[in-house]
């Protein structure tokens, strides 16, 4: 059951009232539902953590990859009083040594990563582009799976930079995890 004010913008309050299951977000004084995962879309976010976890989430160094990052799905961030729960999100262990266990997480996160639903492509491609440069996300990334493509926007003063944009079938080095070379098709959950 909802908790959210019939009249006046929404709160973090309000927010975090909400079922954890309710898989909403606070963005602009509105609560905005997130799209239900598809199979796909789930294939997606489990094969980009994957990818990264393996070389980068663990501390740094050693012979398996650089480490040195903090990962999660689905976690709940709050940026600048807003209450985010990207589909992925990582944290640079030297500037957070220790792994966020709070609800909602408040350090901001190094870099968030969003896997576009056709119902939320606007949320995820302009709100949240907008919002996550706004509380100075230093990466950003959108998954298309309808596009079958990668975009890599790194934070700028004047708003997100696209540094990368490739497809399936290429293989790239993606800031701020360009230590090594990945497949934009397994990122995408290919085989």
């Amino acid at each position: 059951m909802s908790t959210v004010p019939s009249t006046g913008p929404a709160t973090v309050a309000d927010w975090l009232a909400q079922p954890e299951d309710a898989r909403l977000e606070l963005i602009d004084g509105e609560l905005i539902p997130k799209a239900a995962p598809t199979f796909e879309h789930g294939q997606a976010q489990v094969a980009t953590s994957v990818v990264l976890a393996g070389p980068f989430g663990r501390k740094p160094g050693g012979p398996d990859g650089p480490g040195g990052w903090w990962f999660g799905s689905e976690v709940d961030v709050l940026l600048d009083g807003r209450g985010y729960r990207p589909d992925l999100a990582g944290w640079r262990r030297d500037r957070v040594p220790a792994m966020p266990r709070e609800r909602p997480v408040t350090v901001r996160p190094d870099w968030l990563c969003e896997i576009v639903s056709e119902s939320n492509r606007a949320t995820d491609t302009i709100k949240k582009l907008r919002r996550y440069h706004q509380a100075g996300v230093p990466h950003y990334w959108i998954l298309d799976q309808s596009a079958r493509a990668l975009t890599v926007y790194r934070h700028h003063a004047d708003g997100y930079v696209i540094v990368l944009a490739a497809e399936a079938g290429e293989r790239v080095r993606a800031e701020p995890f360009d230590a090594i070379e990945l497949e934009v098709a397994a990122l995408l959950g290919g085989d």
